[in-house]
């Protein structure tokens, strides 16, 4: 395996996991990671489906920073634990996002779009009665206003989330369909100096690509951009470094000689 360091890990801490740390650990040392960065949710003013659910976005960062130092200790010298945060942005909690950054010290944080105005493309309703090209144009627009107003980040995840959630997927999908935005989202990444996330989590919605597509990554090589993380967004242990391989053959398929690690916030390059 190429990559030995899956940069996007869920545990328990997240809401939409139940798999304790230490058993994501075990598992990424069995497969024969070297480095491990969890990036645990934190989506302030999510808009929640249920009365159940509410909360379960936001992070207890405190407990979760605890558990981690621990396990650091535990498991140092069979493989580096990383501290990092998946933040979900919505340009109205600029402040509160900046805050947030600044008050942890974290090795690595993931920009996600989760909400688009409003709304979550992961439920159905938010294709109802429109087509998925008028979805994803307004899911790749928001984007636009999120880097707007937020930067404190490392790399932009999964860029093309929305369409695991469309009626047709990808199957419609390209890059080129949609170049006008994804080109300015970017160009905007390139002059902020940020990189773009691999996510193999797409395999298990059935899509054709990775997140981001292969043209998009091809796209960003040829404006300039280096900065990449892989990450495999495993909310359970056997989803940890699903699709490395493959990551590694798409990305020397565009062009790519090396991924990133993150620590304190800085990127460290790394030969596929």
């Amino acid at each position: 395996m190429a990559i030995k360091a899956d940069y996007h890990l869920h545990s328990s801490f997240s809401g939409d996991s139940d798999t304790p740390m230490e058993a994501m650990i075990l598992k990424g040392i069995e497969a024969g990671l070297t480095q491990m960065c969890f990036t645990e949710h934190q989506d302030m003013d999510y808009v929640y489906a249920t009365p159940q659910e509410e909360g379960i976005f936001e992070l207890n960062t405190d407990s979760y920073l605890y558990e981690l130092i621990k396990c650091k200790e535990k498991y140092a010298g069979k493989i580096k634990l990383l501290f990092g945060v998946e933040l979900g942005i919505q340009p109205h909690l600029r402040r509160q996002l900046a805050v947030y950054a600044k008050s942890y010290d974290f090795d690595f944080i993931i920009a996600s779009s989760h909400l688009c105005n409003g709304r979550d493309p992961y439920y159905p309703s938010f294709f109802e009665n429109r087509s998925d090209e008028e979805g994803y144009r307004e899911y790749f627009s928001s984007i636009l206003d999120c880097l707007k107003s937020f930067r404190n980040f490392d790399v932009y995840g999964h860029l093309d989330y929305v369409v695991r959630y469309g009626k047709s997927k990808d199957a419609d999908y390209s890059y080129e369909k949609y170049k006008d935005l994804l080109d300015q989202i970017l160009t905007a990444l390139l002059e902020m100096e940020k990189g773009i996330e691999v996510n193999t989590g797409a395999i298990s919605y059935g899509l054709r690509d990775l997140n981001p597509c292969m043209d998009i990554l091809k796209r960003y090589k040829a404006l300039g951009g280096e900065i990449i993380t892989v990450g495999s967004d495993a909310h359970r242990p056997d989803r940890i470094a699903r699709g490395f391989d493959r990551a590694a053959e798409v990305l020397t398929a565009c062009g790519f000689k090396y991924y990133c690690t993150f620590e304190k916030r800085t990127p460290e390059f790394h030969r596929i």
